[in-house]
């Protein structure tokens, strides 16, 4: 079976070899025995030179021989600081990276590199790779999947899968084989679940439910070598650089490409170091500036002018500028809540409403001043809504008031004296209220709870499992 897209032609009379891991290649003769006889009896000159072909051929055969040794020459092992273009980049089950190149595994944003057959039997060289989203599917949800020219592998913790290796398009109709890159898609972030495969300038969109591909052109997006989705977004590396590209439509936004150097690996001489944790703050030190769930899950908490997603620990956390998700708002904000499908953003005097989604959008005809939309003047020190619930807790110093988001105008319908002086981020869900201030949290099952004549809550520390800080 062919790929797709490839072509038969002649069979040519000579291969150029590439040796794995060196970048040489040999020039091989390939002649048939027919054209050798040709060249041997064919005409009475050929017949001449006869002693002389005999004698050079046994020149190159005993040559090319080395001859017996008891070593075996060690490949050596590359060093990813030293700016390589990785084959593939995927997290496996447990949120791990895995970096591919020529047969070498390289297991997180710092350590040594491995063989690649000493975590996954069957596989050497890997042209591409991702771990499948599929939420609800026990077959194949966060199952790694390795492509290897035509094949495809399937593990889960590290063991192949039953009925691989298959062909591409076996597994995956309509995507084609030698592919340069791939990435997965979760619903939201895309339509569907969704897998990006990536060869030369094309993009395949592969719908998992339907198995069906749409051929996309983004000519923003360069040929990647290698695809990682990591915290929502999404990153074409290609030779040491990256860029990072939108899912759906492809754009680039921002100055890119990026040295991946100073981003994704530990590289004494280059940015970050380390890619997941770095600049860490002490788990004493961390304060709040905001914190909210939206419905889809989404844990978020502010401090300055980043974001941190709680949610999606497994992957590692790490602090994100709060702009480069919420553009239009600049620098540190005051409170954030969620309400059905929005999430509302009070910075000073000002409130900025966004659709929630992968990709928030800014409703039409925001920001509006807190008075015009929630009946309340500035500042906030604090916010929340709990799920189910039409109202929103404004918290300004030991006061709480409570306003009706099903009523139009909004106004202010309750006010409670708090037992606490100063709030500084609040969070409601299904396992109750936590009030933050400073590094400590204080946890109340209701709202009821809160006022300055109810039992008091003992506070608890900030740990390092609640969120990114390190351990004092």
């Amino acid at each position: 079976m062919k790929c797709i897209g490839e072509h038969s032609s002649e069979e040519p009379l000579h291969r150029v070899v590439k040796t794995p891991g060196s970048g040489k290649c040999t020039l091989r003769l390939l002649l048939p025995f027919k054209l050798l006889g040709d060249l041997w009896f064919g005409s009475t000159m050929t017949q001449l030179f006869l002693p002389l072909c005999v004698a050079c051929l046994a020149l190159v055969f005993t040559s090319a021989a080395p001859p017996p040794t008891t070593q075996t020459a060690e490949v050596a092992i590359p060093d990813r600081c030293d700016g390589i273009e990785f084959d593939a980049i995927t997290p496996d089950e447990q949120g791990k990276h895995l970096f591919f190149k020529d047969g070498f595994l390289w297991k997180g944003f710092r350590g040594p590199a491995q063989r690649v057959a000493e975590s996954f039997s069957g596989v050497g060289r890997v042209d591409a790779a991702f771990r499948m989203h599929r939420e609800g599917s026990t077959e194949d949800h966060d199952h790694v999947y390795l492509f290897q020219d035509e094949m495809v592998f399937r593990y889960f913790n590290q063991i192949l899968q039953e009925g691989f290796p298959k062909k591409v398009e076996q597994e995956f109709p309509g995507v084609p084989c030698h592919l340069d890159a791939a990435v997965e898609c979760p619903k939201g972030e895309c339509s569907a679940d969704s897998v990006l495969f990536f060869k030369g300038s094309e993009v395949y969109h592969f719908d998992v439910a339907t198995r069906t591909v749409k051929e996309r052109a983004w000519p923003q997006v360069p040929p990647c070598t290698s695809v990682l989705r990591w915290m929502e977004h999404y990153y074409c590396f290609q030779g040491n650089n990256f860029t990072r590209f939108h899912p759906v439509s492809g754009v680039v936004v921002g100055a890119y490409p990026k040295d991946a150097r100073a981003y994704f690996m530990d590289c004494t001489d280059f940015g970050h170091h380390g890619g997941g944790d770095h600049k860490l703050p002490l788990c004493s030190e961390v304060k709040l500036d905001a914190i909210t769930s939206d419905d889809a899950g989404k844990t978020y908490f502010f401090t300055g002018a980043h974001y941190m997603r709680l949610d999606t620990i497994r992957d590692g956390l790490h602090a994100f500028p709060a702009n480069r998700m919420w553009p239009q708002v600049a620098g540190a904000v005051d409170a954030v809540f969620s309400y059905r499908d929005k999430m509302y953003f009070i910075k000073g005097d000002q409130v900025f409403i966004y659709l929630s989604g992968a990709h928030y959008t800014l409703i039409e005809g925001y920001p509006k001043t807190l008075q015009e939309e929630l009946g309340v003047q500035g500042p906030v020190d604090a916010a929340f809504a709990c799920p189910g619930d039409h109202t929103a807790h404004i918290i300004q110093g030991d006061q709480m008031k409570d306003v009706d988001l099903s009523a139009t105008p909004r106004t202010v319908t309750k006010v409670t004296t708090l037992r606490h002086d100063k709030v500084d981020a609040a969070l409601c869900g299904p396992d109750g209220l936590k009030l933050f201030v400073g590094s400590t949290y204080y946890e109340y099952s209701a709202t009821s709870e809160l006022g300055a004549g109810q039992v008091g809550s003992l506070p608890s520390p900030i740990t390092a499992s609640m969120m990114a800080c390190r351990r004092d």
